[in-house]
């Protein structure tokens, strides 16, 4: 088995740290996560109002979710990132290049939502993973 194809056409605009085709090859195993808010295991938000330390924590519990399904980070294809301000997006950016593969960046969608399940709460990711066959 093969594993996850990426690619920018250049019939698509110039993507920023993300692919706009990925193409995942048969027999993989698909894993799809929960939108992760930043609330670790204990219950312990994070910061109010610090996008950083809430987008690191929101990765670390996709990282979690994958880990429980037998996936890893270079298994995701796919990110769905739901935040309530837009004006946020090079620190989203910036902290999710610290937990994919820059090489071969998953697909990306980011969309600006009214609001959370609690106001504190600034972002939510969810994820899409391929797991190779065995």
């Amino acid at each position: 088995m093969g594993s996850i194809d990426f690619s920018t056409p250049p019939t698509l605009p110039t993507a920023n740290g993300y692919s706009h085709v990925a193409s995942v090859p048969p027999g993989s195993r698909l894993v799809w996560t929960s939108g992760q808010v930043p609330i670790a295991a204990d219950g312990t938000p994070a910061p109010t109002g610090d996008w950083e330390a809430q987008t690191r924590l929101v990765m670390r519990n996709v990282g979690a979710a994958l880990e429980a399904a037998g996936a890893t980070w270079d298994d995701v294809f796919k990110l769905t990132f739901f935040v309530v301000d837009t004006s946020a997006l090079p620190v989203v950016r910036a902290v999710r290049d610290e937990f994919v593969n820059l090489d071969r960046p998953p697909t990306s969608s980011l969309v600006q939502v009214a609001g959370l399940f609690r106001p504190d709460i600034l972002i939510e990711v969810e994820a899409v993973a391929a797991v190779p066959a065995a």
